[in-house]
């Protein structure tokens, strides 16, 4: 493996390369300033080598660039799956031919992520750090490639894309509420594992596109571009600069840039939002009043008959009505303004799973 020297300042903000007119834009601080970020993560070639030795739970592969280049057949434009903000994505298969005494579950569908250089050091340094964190809902890190100028990290494929392109999609089958449910939970255990973790993270970038879906739509959290080491000790928050994505972002952190676990519970709010209304977080081209998903719906969510009215027409009026009004206080709830008054990303978990199971035929559609 060549030198892998990393060059450039990990902290700035992007706009992912395919946005559409629809995607809400990233924010972007309004201050010029450069404090330093406190990090516990490596910062290094030999640490980040060092750590990946270490991981007994979940050991990352090592991999050639000739290794990649024969799983994406050289990159080639059909194996291009994706792109954005980080770097683009291509998908491929491992084999055990590929390296001798390789130890996997042939053939292994991955997704190979190909990092500018300029953005590669927090990338880099903040996945491998995850790639210890094994949970069912995040999307696993496999291996990485640190060679020459080469930066790329290689996960686990997720067949099924993320849960904004099933949800907000004109051509997809709608997202029956069941499967929303199965979402909501899943991703919420999955923000809980990082809220929970030995050294706790902040995921800072939660929305629908961020979450990938495998076979069975069991929903993971991908893209930790922008997650943050949380508070430690008696310290309160983290002080960083504004990042994420308007429409999602905390009003609290957006205004200090005092980020806590309560900013993702604020974010995972307007998702829980999302897949109750079959709505964007933010969208112009609804009338004024109507653009900002969570100012529109926010004083509707504590009203039983009317919370029945913004719920996505494309069920059909398909759902259970006591689920559907839970779930609209649940995301009241997520989306105070006071960040103290919301709940805690397990207590989220524990009103989820009793709505998974609700009786159909114990309700009926408000008509």
């Amino acid at each position: 493996m060549g030198n892998c020297w990393f060059k450039g300042n990990p902290y700035f903000n992007r706009v992912s390369s395919n946005a559409t007119k629809s995607e809400s834009p990233k924010i972007q601080s309004p201050s010029e300033r450069t404090e330093k970020e406190d990090c516990q993560l490596p910062s290094n070639p030999k640490e980040v080598e060092a750590l990946r030795k270490d991981t007994a739970r979940n050991p990352l592969i090592a991999f050639t660039f000739e290794e990649l280049k024969r799983i994406t057949k050289n990159f080639r434009q059909d194996s291009l799956v994706g792109g954005g903000g980080f770097g683009r994505v291509y998908k491929g298969f491992i084999t055990k031919d590929l390296r001798e005494g390789l130890e996997i579950e042939e053939p292994l569908r991955v997704a190979v992520k190909v990092h500018d250089d300029e953005v590669f050091v927090h990338v880099c340094r903040l996945r491998l750090f995850l790639g210890q964190l094994s949970h069912p809902n995040l999307v696993k890190l496999i291996g990485y490639c640190c060679e020459d100028d080469h930066r790329v990290l290689v996960y686990e494929f997720m067949p099924l894309g993320s849960v904004e392109s099933h949800l907000f999609s004109r051509v997809m089958v709608p997202l029956p509420w069941s499967t929303r449910m199965k979402i909501a939970l899943g991703a919420a255990k999955g923000l809980a594992f990082l809220h929970e973790a030995e050294k706790p993270v902040i995921y800072r970038d939660f929305k629908t596109s961020n979450i990938l879906l495998d076979e069975e739509y069991n929903a993971k959290l991908s893209d930790f571009g922008l997650a943050k080491d949380g508070p430690v000790g008696d310290k309160s928050h983290v002080s960083t600069r504004i990042m994420g994505t308007y429409g999602y972002a905390a009003p609290e952190y957006i205004m200090t840039g005092h980020l806590t676990a309560m900013s993702d519970v604020y974010s995972y709010g307007v998702v829980l939002l999302e897949l109750l209304t079959g709505r964007n977080s933010l969208d112009k081209s609804r009338p004024v009043r109507e653009q900002m998903l969570a100012d529109w719906a926010f004083p509707l969510l504590t009203q039983k008959k009317k919370v029945l009215g913004i719920v996505d027409p494309r069920l059909s009026e398909d759902y259970p009505v006591k689920a559907v009004q839970k779930t609209a206080m649940l995301a009241y709830h997520c989306l105070s303004r006071n960040p103290k008054a919301r709940p805690l990303m397990r207590d989220i978990v524990a009103t989820l799973e009793p709505l998974q199971q609700l009786d159909e035929t114990l309700v009926t559609v408000w008509r």
